[in-house]
């Protein structure tokens, strides 16, 4: 079962390689502006744009000591940066954290210096609104939120009636004073409308030194008014803020896309009442290991133990399984899951904010938060892009009327056509879009890819490492012989009850298969420690015993010749062997199966259709290994292997094929799944430990989910590179027309937001459910 700490955002790890994370949970305000310079370069999100509704933030994670602040026209990473290089002057700002899905920004400051901090960010353009902060209100309702969606909408739609209207004076060719004062006048109101927020943000990046698409279209359209082309410049700035619009609504779209999930989850639960009575209460409002009930149709309000009843769930939206799941007395159930057959009780263990679910959808924010390693290109690239298009322009502006025969004006309006285009938004916005896209397909199908980094990379994977038990295998092995060694073979019962025992203590499986078919009574057992990649020892009733491998018995010198023939057999038939010995000798051997997963031949099959090489590393025993990897389609099987030598084993690979993952669930894979250039983890059974090291996590232990996101990782560098050339593309054309042909500014803002919306919509059909 999915323990609830696997899904708390992964913390830093020791690679041998880097994998850099933007976005961490509380940069240190000295290391946060790594990304400003590049970001600088496009900031294509006007305050009319934000239109969709954010999530209410979670203040239950703020840092100690920080205060909230929501920013409602804080939508991309291009504004987080913006607002950072205005708080970098500030020495008394320790440390910012930043949501873009909530449009939150945590802060911690030092006394006195929050007013400078605020007043700072107010001077970028920006409305630091508290959430936890003195004076904090509650987030306004949404169906205020829709109100003022609506009213910015209505106030774009007359923006543009008015430049219309301007537009028309003009084509017609009205003269006379009157006519010009009132063309004036219609698009002086078209700008106010549209364009307000625009100006605002724009001279602010002015007054700082720094071009983004605010301030080149605040030159853009002032130029064109001061040059008499009044109705162009209300047309290019309605045009603008009415396709910033579309495109923001097209962006959230993608960005919240793991938010929908939340529905599943239903507001209100069934919760027994002291008396016996139930009653429906908040399911924010329900305790820790309250009783709570489902009834056949309804979803599962909390994550819980089934304590009556039993029935099929359907847990699709969390682990993305198709067939629903039967459940029973200790079963583990989660919200947002479907009850089909029968009524079931179950005891509540994670609150609301706690959920897999709520978990599930936190783990994927963190990830869209990180930058991948082609945005971090492209942002890199737009930032020499954009002054370079400037300053082209400025020298159209300046010398073409002295080597082209161009007049000033003709100059200048081709110089700020020039500076419509040199917007880099269609290229910034393509990826995170394409990336969030991409992360939120992961999820719904039960794949948790833990940031952008590891989506690009899964692509480049050569050979995966797979562990055995509980990754190919079922994990869930049953003790199917058992037998006294030597001498103890009169003492059966006392033998089989300290097998037991020892057995009962121990989290692996192979102990709990050996504790569950020996159905002894089990005594209390001392001094009980563990052997990594051994096996356990224990002291029952004054005596020391080990319960552990082959390896194990062989290093203690206790090995016969008969044994070992014994051993051959069972690991001939691809059984694991356990042996509980003494100081002296060897008194009981157990042998445990483990079954095949269904998936795991389909798995291994799709991995070298994709050109991957499988290998199956395990503790187990070399025999028993080579039997599952042929029944899996594994030719390169390793046995016997510590943690250590699955570590060395996963750096040969590298060495050998080049990017190599690992997939494993066990505290002994995390050394490995560390190494690995991608860690898979498989979420169901994994540990805490396991899916902590992963960089993917696999909710329902599915191995073709494997296969299933390298696909996903090589459509998504397609869609990246498709969106790249598009919109390079189209302002490669634009700007040739602009030169040496007749495009107009409100062609170059068609160029410009059509190539926007153009890859906005090609990254979105990532969001399409693989089949």
């Amino acid at each position: 079962m999915t323990n609830q700490n696997a899904l708390n955002p992964p913390v830093p790890r020791a690679h041998a390689h880097s994998h850099p994370h933007a976005h961490e949970e509380g940069h240190g305000h000295t290391h946060g502006h790594t990304q400003s310079k590049a970001a600088d370069a496009c900031c294509g999100c006007s305050a009319s744009s934000h239109s969709a509704i954010p999530l209410a933030p979670d203040v239950s994670d703020v840092p100690t000591g920080a205060l909230l602040f929501r920013i409602p026209t804080m939508d991309c990473a291009v504004e987080e940066s913006e607002i950072r290089r205005a708080l970098e002057p500030i020495a008394g700002v320790k440390a910012l954290r930043f949501r873009l899905g909530e449009r939150t920004m945590a802060i911690t400051t030092d006394d006195g210096v929050l007013p400078e901090a605020l007043a700072a960010i107010r001077k970028a353009g920006f409305k630091p609104e508290p959430l936890n902060a003195p004076g904090a209100q509650a987030a306004p309702a949404a169906p205020a939120k829709i109100a003022g969606m609506s009213a910015g909408l209505a106030r774009l739609v007359a923006a543009l009636v008015l430049a219309i209207a301007a537009e028309s004076i003009s084509f017609m060719g009205l003269e006379g004073r009157g006519f010009m004062v009132f063309e004036m006048a219609l698009a002086l109101g078209a700008i106010g409308l549209a364009g307000l927020d625009t100006y605002k943000k724009g001279f602010a990046a002015l007054v700082r030194g720094r071009l983004n698409i605010n301030a080149l279209m605040a030159v853009a359209v002032t130029g064109a008014f001061i040059i008499g082309q009044w109705p162009e410049a209300a047309m290019v700035m309605a045009l603008y803020a009415i396709a910033e619009l579309i495109e923001a609504r097209a962006v959230d779209r993608a960005r919240n896309a793991i938010q929908s999930l939340l529905a599943l989850a239903p507001e209100q639960a069934e919760v027994k009442q002291a008396d016996g009575s139930w009653k429906t209460v908040m399911a924010s409002e329900v305790p820790l290991q309250a009783i709570a009930r489902i009834r056949p149709g309804g979803r599962v309000p909390l994550d819980g133990i089934v304590t009556e009843g039993s029935s099929a769930i359907d847990q699709a939206p969390v682990t993305g399984e198709s067939i629903p799941v039967d459940k029973t007395i200790g079963d583990q159930v989660f919200a947002g899951t479907i009850n089909q057959t029968a009524a079931l009780e179950f005891r509540v263990t994670a609150v609301a904010a706690n959920t897999t679910l709520a978990r599930i959808i936190h783990a994927v924010e963190e990830a869209q938060g990180s930058r991948a390693p082609t945005q971090r290109f492209v942002d890199r690239f737009a930032a020499i892009y954009t002054p370079t298009v400037f300053v082209l322009a400025l020298a159209i502006a300046v010398l073409t009327p002295f080597f082209m025969d161009w007049t000033w004006l003709q100059a200048i309006y081709k110089a700020l056509v020039l500076l419509v285009i040199a917007c880099p938004c269609a290229l910034v916005i393509s990826t995170p879009v394409t990336v969030v896209s991409a992360l939120a397909s992961a999820a719904r199908r039960g794949i948790l890819i833990k940031g952008g980094t590891y989506l690009e990379e899964a692509r480049k994977l050569k050979a995966v490492a797979l562990d055995k038990t509980g990754t190919i295998t079922e994990g869930k092995p049953k003790l199917v012989e058992s037998s006294l060694i030597g001498e103890s073979s009169g003492n059966e019962a006392a033998v089989f009850a300290v097998a037991a025992s020892i057995a009962g203590r121990s989290d692996h499986p192979v102990s709990k298969a050996i504790a569950e078919g020996l159905k002894g009574p089990q005594g209390e057992v001392a001094d009980f420690t563990a052997l990594p990649g051994r096996g356990v020892q224990a002291a029952h009733a004054g005596q020391v015993y080990v319960l552990g491998n082959h390896r194990l018995i062989e290093e203690r010198g206790l090995c016969t010749p008969s044994l070992e023939a014994e051993l051959e057999r069972h690991e001939e038939a691809g059984r694991t062997v356990t042996l509980l010995a003494s100081d002296k000798a060897v008194l009981a051997l157990f042998a445990v199966a483990d079954t095949i997963k269904e998936s795991s031949q389909a798995a291994v099959a799709e991995l070298r259709a994709l050109g991957v090489v499988p290998v199956m590393l395990t503790g187990d025993n070399t025999a028993t290994a080579r039997t599952i990897g042929a029944h899996a389609g594994i030719e390169d099987v390793r046995g016997n292997l510590l943690p250590e030598e699955k570590l060395d084993a996963v750096k040969a690979m590298q060495q050998r094929y080049g990017a190599a993952a690992m997939t494993g669930d066990g505290i002994n894979d995390a050394p490995a799944l560390a190494q690995a250039d991608i860690g898979f983890a498989m979420g169901g059974a994994g540990t805490d430990t396991a899916m902590e090291a992963a960089d993917v996590v696999i909710m329902n232990d599915d191995l073709r989910r494997i296969p299933e996101t390298i696909r996903l990782s090589r459509r998504a560098h397609s869609v990246l590179w498709q969106n790249i050339t598009l919109a390079l593309g189209i302002k490669a054309v634009f700007f040739v027309l602009a030169v040496f042909g007749s495009a107009t500014m409100w062609m170059a803002v068609f160029a410009d937001m059509g190539a926007s919306l153009l890859v906005v919509a090609n990254g979105l059909r990532l969001m399409r459910a693989q089949k």
